[in-house]
């Protein structure tokens, strides 16, 4: 998904729940962020509580960005409850169930019905990367293949 938003030039926020004890993004995610990625740390289980987070976001809706690809952990903390405020925000959101986990696979699949009670629509990542495409003629449509053959 990193990868796919560099080469498609799509804006890309990381966050991280509180660095200091539960550790950074993992080296393998920050090597494929493009120097643009906007990253922010948050206490709050809603990234939209962080006001840095929320301040990016609507910079972005200001630009008619109006759809959030959302992934990580916890599924149902953290995306489920920042999912819940982007739609509240006005949000489409799409939400990566294979680049989401929890530590509680109960937890997890209850996390995704909730997201779907809450009208994000939760898909995989060659869906999404194929639905960012349209269609084989994309000029970048190889490229994107590439990462997942």
């Amino acid at each position: 998904l990193t990868k796919t938003a560099n080469i498609l030039n799509i804006p890309t926020i990381v966050t991280e729940q509180y660095p200091q004890g539960l550790g950074a993004t993992l080296l393998q995610v920050k090597e494929t962020l493009s120097p643009e990625t906007f990253t922010c740390e948050k206490t709050s289980f809603s990234a939209m509580l962080t006001p840095e987070f929320a301040q990016r976001i609507q910079e972005l809706k200001a630009q008619g960005k109006k759809q959030v690809i959302l992934c990580g952990i916890e599924t149902h903390i953290c995306v489920l409850q920042t999912a819940a405020d982007l739609i509240k925000e006005g949000f489409e959101i799409y939400v990566v169930k294979d680049a989401c986990a929890s530590r509680n696979k109960s937890e997890y699949k209850t996390g995704l019905s909730l997201l779907k009670q809450y009208g994000a629509k939760v898909t995989c990542v060659e869906i999404t990367l194929f639905e960012l495409l349209k269609t084989a003629k994309h000029p970048k449509f190889k490229e994107i293949q590439a990462l997942i053959k």
